[in-house]
């Protein structure tokens, strides 16, 4: 059976540093995959082992007859209560900035998370 990369790829997936007692590096996981893991000393090579590694765990489930499981996808949204202090004052920096709520609430996650990536 062959698996082609978009299958490999639909795949959600965490990758997180591993400790020095765990021997450093990264280590990648699919949720939707029981079991389904790979490392490599960056966050690119845990990625491209983490590719190998989906496609084996497929190909083994196809090889046994079971069915390939499906990729999960997220929704893209949620709900989120805050105080009405912090809503309008996001809602007037939104009207100043001359975008939507959504827009600048997703736009300041993105930094937030890309702030946190650097450190």
């Amino acid at each position: 059976m062959k698996i082609d990369k978009a299958l490999i790829r639909s795949y959600p997936f965490t990758i997180r540093p591993l400790s020095e007692a765990d021997g450093g590096g990264f280590v990648i996981e699919y949720p939707d995959l029981p079991g389904c893991i790979s490392d490599g000393e960056t966050p690119e090579d845990a990625f491209e082992h983490g590719g190998d590694a989906v496609k084996a765990y497929l190909m083994n489930c196809a090889k046994h007859g079971d069915p390939l499981p499906k990729p999960s996808a997220a929704s893209g949204q949620w709900r989120q209560r805050v105080p009405r202090s912090l809503h309008a004052r996001l809602v007037a920096k939104a009207r100043q900035e001359g975008v939507s709520l959504n827009t600048l609430v997703t736009a300041m996650i993105a930094e937030g998370l890309g702030k946190r990536r650097a450190s």
